[in-house]
């Protein structure tokens, strides 16, 4: 699954030099597409996981970390999940994220076939709410972690954040951007307590 870049166009010139091109969309204009290898891999074990993982892949797509998608099932598909695991590392990717729901075993299948970190998305369920994908997850056994982030959304997003933290240990700028994405969180908070506080105010 290509992402699309959306960032303004005063970025362009140095993302041409980075090796990316523009393309024409009749109906969308011009777009640009990243041919930048990606780093790192988002698994899911099904389309239907999509709608929870996509705010891990919004993030993913802020902080300008090249990636890519693919649905594998660990039950399903095993040989599938054993080759992509096991070529991870060969292939460029630096780190992997595994969701799934129920029998949650992708992110452990994952992980004990590559060297490479892995962190487990556990995906809410109709009948035992999460729970289950959470310990089929997170109780993986000693010598084979898993970095298992919350349920749901929530989860998603900070499974891209953890990614990005690791990948910024050796790299500078994706340092700078969390940083700033930190700066930005706690402004936020503050200007939700002025707010508060200037309601109270005004009832008194």
């Amino acid at each position: 699954m290509a992402r699309k870049s959306n960032r303004d166009s005063s970025s362009r010139k140095k993302d041409k030099d980075k090796g990316k091109k523009k393309l024409e969309e009749p109906s969308n204009g011009e777009v640009e597409v990243d041919l930048r290898r990606p780093v790192v891999a988002v698994v899911m074990g099904s389309d239907s996981d999509f709608p929870v993982v996509k705010p891990g892949i919004e993030t993913l797509e802020e902080f300008d970390i090249p990636y890519e998608v693919r649905v594998i099932s660990a039950h399903r598909t095993p040989d599938k999940a054993h080759s992509f695991a096991s070529t991870a590392r060969l292939k460029g990717f630096r780190v992997l994220i595994a969701a799934a729901g129920g029998a949650a075993h992708l992110a452990g299948v994952m992980a004990s076939l590559t060297t490479l970190p892995v962190i487990g998305i556990p995906i809410q369920t109709p009948t035992l709410g999460g729970a289950d994908s959470l310990y089929s997850t997170v109780q993986m056994p000693a010598g084979v972690p898993v970095a298992t982030v919350a349920i749901g959304q929530a989860g998603a997003k900070n499974a891209a954040l953890l990614a990005a933290e690791i990948l910024a240990l050796e790299d500078e700028e994706l340092h700078d951007r969390l940083r700033s994405f930190r700066a930005n969180m706690r402004r936020a908070v503050a200007q939700k307590n002025a707010r508060l506080r200037d309601k109270l105010a005004n009832t008194e």
